[in-house]
């Protein structure tokens, strides 16, 4: 395999999503700054509702109105001041993102919410989670392909040097399969989707954005070999949570990405910001235990932290990027 295998550059580090904070053109900047790389647009979900994970994605969803009832995003009949709301600060981020990253000629990542996790949380107008309406669900599917792609082909049209990475955040897949997603009343749960289902709906948009995809869960038990299949180019996830290395060397064996989440989100008690030594650290001793050679890792390995860091305070979300960006060059110079 050789460097070209993979869209991003050697060494690169990025974020996984969010910040901390509501100023989206110092966060920009932040990104710009500390991920020179890799950097991509943050996300705020502390502005509110429209900002937040759910809310920002169902509002790409094309002929499928979402609203807010009893804090809980829903599919609505017509389109109103909620969706407005959420069209209104996609737009304010794609300005500023424009107008900082303007001349950018790298390679620049976006995030949404995965389709699944989209359906386990986005209610249906009569109640219930639209994961329960396998029709819906699909619908909700093929909606969201179509509206990341919209949103794909607009990064691309204002950034038109800059080659474009789509991020699908899945916390919810692993659940989705395993059938133990919640019922609205908590006393079941959801049936569960059976994988060929959910690799086709991954595979279908992958090929309906066009650009290279990664999928991102902070949750245990990530189907590293189902996302593989489905055409996807790498997989994020929180290195500490690892059980299980063989599905996940088997994939990365196979030519899989891997966005290696090695530094916590958020400060513990008593304790300073990870080094970029001991981030390093963490990712080289992974790719060790899988056993490939190092002269490898810096090609198909991005170094991010374990998950968002919305919960962090400013100055440690710094702190954590910077880290990751020179972990991602440590490693570089094996």
């Amino acid at each position: 395999m050789t460097d070209e295998s993979w869209p991003w550059a050697a060494g690169a580090a990025t974020g996984v999503g969010s910040l901390p904070g509501t100023d989206i053109r110092e966060a920009v900047r932040v990104v710009l700054g500390e991920l020179p790389d890799l950097p991509h647009l943050p996300e705020l979900p502390g502005r509110g509702p429209g900002a937040d994970l759910i809310g920002r994605t169902a509002g790409l969803l094309i002929e499928l109105p979402v609203e807010l009832y009893a804090g809980r995003w829903r599919v609505a009949a017509h389109p109103g001041r909620d969706l407005l709301r959420t069209h209104d600060l996609r737009e304010r981020d794609l300005d500023a993102l424009m107008e900082l990253a303007d001349g950018y000629t790298g390679v620049v990542k976006v995030q949404a919410a995965g389709p699944w996790t989209l359906a386990a949380s986005v209610e249906l107008p009569i109640g219930g989670r639209v994961l329960r309406d396998h029709g819906a669900a699909r619908d909700v599917c093929e909606s969201l392909a179509e509206g990341l792609a919209v949103h794909v082909a607009e990064v691309s049209r204002r950034l038109p040097g800059a080659s474009v990475l789509l991020q699908l955040d899945e916390p919810s897949l692993p659940a989705v399969l395993a059938g133990t997603v919640p019922t609205e009343s908590g006393w079941q749960t959801l049936r569960a989707v059976p994988e060929a289902v959910v690799r086709d709906s991954v595979r279908s948009l992958v090929d309906a954005v066009g650009v290279p995809v990664v999928v991102h869960s902070c949750a245990p038990d990530v189907p590293v070999r189902l996302l593989r299949e489905a055409g996807v180019t790498g997989v994020g996830l929180d290195v500490s949570l690892l059980t299980d290395l063989d599905p996940l060397g088997e994939a990365l064996d196979a030519g899989l990405g891997l966005f290696a989440g090695a530094a916590p989100t958020v400060l513990p008690a008593g304790r300073r910001a990870p080094t970029s030594a001991q981030v390093a650290d963490k990712v080289r001793d992974l790719w060790h235990k899988l056993g490939f050679p190092a002269a490898r890792l810096p090609a198909q390995v991005v170094v991010t932290p374990a998950c968002g860091l919305a919960g962090a305070t400013a100055a440690y979300a710094r702190d954590v990027l910077r880290a990751c960006r020179d972990a991602g060059r440590r490693l570089a110079e094996v």
